[in-house]
C-alpha cells in the first residue's frame, strides 16, 4: 500500500512538472518543426528545379578542323592554309519544349498536392493525439479522486483491523478495489505515454507537455454539428480532398506526358555555319548547314502507347478514389453520429445525480449507514460510468476530426 501511495505521488510530482500546451501553440510548432512535412516539401523545390531544367536549350556545339599530318613535309599538327570552323545548334519542332515544361509544371502540381495531404494527415493525426491525451488525463483525474478517498479509507480500516474491529477480508476488498483502480490508471498512463511520444514526434518539441482546453472549448467541440448534410459533404470533399484531387491532376499529367510523347515523334532540325579557309570550292568560304532526321518509321511510338495506358490507367484510378472516398465519408459521418448520440443521451441532470449519489453513498459508508458490498459494488459501477462518459466525449470529438480529414474544409459550425 505504501508503494502505491508512492507511485500515486511520483506521477502526480511528473504531471506537475509538465508544460501546458493549447492546440494553437501544437499547431503552430508543427508547423515549424514537423520534420516529415519539412522533407515533403523539398519534392516541390525539386519540381521548380525540373520546370527550369525543362526551359533550358540544347548548348551549340563548335567543332574546329585543320590537318593531323602532313605527309609531303611529315609535319603534325600543321595549321596552314586548311582550317574550318563550325557551329551547329538543335532546333526542337513539334512543340517538344513546350510540351516538357507543362508536364514538369504538372509535377509540380502533384508535388503541391501529395504536400498538402500529408499536411492535412499529420495535422489531423497532431489533433486526434492532442484531444486523446487530454481526455486519457480527465481520466486519470477521476481516478485520482477516487484513489486518493480509498487510500485514505484503506488506512483506517488497517487500524481498524489492527484492533480487531473490521475483520481483515473488508480490509483486503477495499485494497482490491485500490489496487485495480491502480492498474487502470496504469494502463491510462501507458497509453498517454505513447501518445506523448507521437505528440513529441509531431510538434518537434523536446520538453514534456501536456495539452490544455478549457471547459467551454470542450464543450464547444463536443456539441458542434456539421454545417451540410452527408450529400453535401460529399460534393464538398470532392471540391477539396487533396487526395482526390491528386489522382484528378493525375489524369491531366498523363495527358501531358502522353502530348510530350506524342511530339518527340516529330523529326528536329539541326541548323549551322561553317567557315572553311580553303578547302571549299571558294577562299574563306562561308556555308549554312541543314540537318533533319529521315522519318521512315516513329522512333517514340512505344513510350506513345504507354502514355496513352497511362491516362487510361489514372481515369480509372480517379473512379475508385471518388468511391472510396464517397464510402469513406458516409462511414466517418455515421460514425460522428453514432457517438454524437451516444453523447446527447447523456444529460447533465444524470451526470450531477450520479456525482451526489456517489458523494452520499461516501458520507453514508462513513457513518456506516451502507454496507462494505454496496458501497464497493456502487464505487465500481460509478467508475466505470466516468470513464466511459470521458471516453464517448473523446470518441465524439475525434470522430469529427476524421471526418473533417476526409472533407478538407470548415464543416463544424
Amino acid at each position: 500500500m505504501n508503494r502505491i501511495i508512492v507511485i500515486s505521488l511520483l506521477v502526480s510530482s511528473w504531471a506537475f512538472s509538465q508544460q501546458k500546451i493549447t492546440l494553437p501553440e501544437a499547431e503552430q510548432a508543427f508547423i515549424k518543426n514537423n520534420l516529415q512535412l519539412i522533407a515533403q516539401q523539398y519534392h516541390i523545390s525539386a519540381a521548380d528545379a525540373d520546370i527550369v531544367q525543362s526551359k533550358i536549350w540544347d548548348l551549340p556545339q563548335a567543332s574546329f578542323e585543320t590537318n593531323a599530318y602532313n605527309p609531303e613535309n611529315n609535319n603534325i599538327l600543321n595549321l596552314g592554309p586548311t582550317k574550318s570552323v563550325s557551329v551547329q545548334q538543335l532546333f526542337l519542332l513539334g512543340g517538344k519544349r513546350k510540351n516538357e515544361v507543362e508536364f514538369a509544371k504538372s509535377n509540380k502540381e502533384l508535388a503541391q498536392l501529395q504536400f498538402n495531404q500529408l499536411l492535412v494527415e499529420l495535422k489531423t493525426q497532431l489533433r486526434e493525439t492532442f484531444y486523446s491525451i487530454y481526455f486519457d488525463h480527465k481520466k486519470i483525474e477521476n481516478i485520482d479522486e477516487q484513489l486518493g478517498f480509498l487510500t485514505d479509507l484503506v488506512k483506517a480500516y488497517k487500524i481498524q483491523t489492527a484492533k480487531g474491529n473490521i475483520a481483515l477480508k473488508d480490509e483486503v476488498r477495499l485494497q482490491a478495489m485500490v489496487l485495480d483502480l491502480s492498474n487502470e490508471k496504469s494502463q491510462i498512463k501507458n497509453s498517454v505515454f505513447s501518445q506523448l511520444q507521437d505528440l513529441h514526434t509531431l510538434t518537434g518539441i523536446s520538453e514534456d507537455i501536456i495539452p490544455e482546453m478549457n471547459a467551454a472549448e470542450v464543450q464547444a467541440l463536443i456539441q458542434n454539428q456539421p454545417l451540410s448534410s452527408l450529400d453535401e459533404l460529399k460534393k464538398i470533399a470532392l471540391e477539396h480532398n487533396a487526395d482526390y484531387l491528386y489522382t484528378l491532376k493525375t489524369i491531366e499529367n498523363s495527358r501531358s506526358y502522353y502530348k510530350w510523347q506524342k511530339s518527340l515523334n516529330t523529326p528536329d532540325i539541326t541548323g549551322g555555319l561553317q567557315w572553311n579557309q580553303n578547302s571549299g570550292m571558294y577562299k574563306n568560304e562561308i556555308n549554312v548547314s541543314v540537318g533533319i532526321p529521315l522519318t521512315f518509321w516513329k522512333p517514340n511510338q512505344g513510350n506513345v502507347q504507354k502514355a496513352q495506358v497511362l491516362i487510361d490507367q489514372s481515369q480509372q484510378n480517379t473512379a475508385v478514389q471518388k468511391q472510396n472516398l464517397e464510402n469513406k465519408i458516409t462511414a466517418a459521418y455515421q460514425n460522428w453520429q453514432n457517438n454524437y448520440n451516444q453523447f446527447s443521451s447523456i444529460q447533465q441532470a444524470d451526470i450531477n445525480n450520479l456525482n451526489a449519489v456517489y458523494k452520499g453513498i461516501q458520507d453514508n459508508f462513513r457513518k456506516g449507514n451502507v454496507t462494505l458490498i454496496d458501497f464497493t459494488d456502487f464505487a465500481n459501477s460509478y467508475k466505470e460510468t466516468v470513464l466511459r462518459i470521458d471516453e464517448i466525449k473523446k470518441q465524439v470529438v475525434i470522430s469529427a476530426e476524421q471526418l473533417n480529414q476526409l472533407v478538407q474544409t470548415p464543416i463544424f459550425n
